[in-house]
């Protein structure tokens, strides 16, 4: 038992220390996991508990403004999230594949106006899942949207945490991106209901997320099959399956939502 301990006790502090990124290490949340793993779990059970508890005998909200306001800060901020990432990175100095961690004299400002806000962010869009209870829309509370939503919270993390540059983090402009649409999708349906009901808009966001996916599932897989890529094997690792998960849960929501929904109409 005593050995089991030292090696988790070793494991952990070469994970939360040893390979930890120095540049990072003192901002918030970042010092170690158990604060992000607190919130998460909040998060899992305010959502799952009790938020439905106390919305059980309560009418829906009617959140149109808050809505129109939190979509409009979600779509600024992924705007900048964008524009830091391509100018400082992407579009600069970048490579497009096997991108070491920058270590060079903008790395510090990269790490923070792109990973770190962009981790900000992924904490943020847990507001859409309590912003769907509140509105009694409990149907959309899939597993799909949870895990989701926690799982990017948690990649995120990890990525200011290990590698807050190079090749892992295209994930970041390219999210964002999505986002920036899919936050403008949501903001046309809190000024008109029309939208909510008109597939094409739903279909081409859905179409989007996927390729996202799987863009980012090549991205990854080029780090564990190039020769010589100077580049963290082991977030790949973890990636290729994340990535690959999400464009399984993507094609088979797209699927049930638009192509067998249309079969049966």
């Amino acid at each position: 038992m005593s050995v089991i301990l030292k090696g988790a006790f070793r494991l952990y502090y070469y994970l939360n220390e040893e390979i930890a990124d120095k540049r990072t290490q003192d901002w918030f949340l970042m010092g170690n996991p158990w604060p992000g793993l607190i919130i998460i779990g909040i998060y899992l059970m305010t959502i799952f508990k009790w938020l439905p508890e106390y919305m059980k005998k309560r009418p829906a909200y009617d959140l149109h403004i808050i809505l129109a306001i939190y979509n409009i800060i979600q779509i600024i901020s992924c705007m900048y999230i964008v524009y830091q990432s391509l100018m400082l990175g992407w579009l600069n100095h970048y490579k497009l594949v096997c991108q070491p961690v920058d270590h060079g004299p903008n790395s510090v400002d990269y790490a923070w106006n792109v990973c770190y806000l962009y981790f900000v962010n992924k904490m943020t869009d847990l507001l859409d899942t309590v912003f769907f209870i509140l509105r009694k829309k409990q149907n959309q509370v899939t597993f799909l949207h949870v895990y989701h939503h926690f799982g990017m919270v948690m990649v995120a993390w990890g990525m200011v945490k290990w590698v807050p540059g190079g090749h892992v983090t295209m994930l970041v402009p390219l999210n964002s991106f999505v986002h920036i649409v899919m936050y403008s999708y949501y903001l046309l349906t809190t000024w008109d209901e029309k939208y909510k009901r008109s597939l094409w808009w739903k279909k081409h966001v859905t179409q989007i997320q996927i390729i996202q996916f799987l863009l980012l599932l090549i991205h990854f897989v080029l780090v564990v099959t190039i020769p010589d890529c100077a580049v963290p094997r082991q977030p790949a690792y973890i990636l290729i399956p994340q990535n690959l998960f999400m464009v399984i849960l993507f094609v088979d929501f797209y699927y049930r939502s638009y192509i067998k929904t249309m079969k049966n109409a």
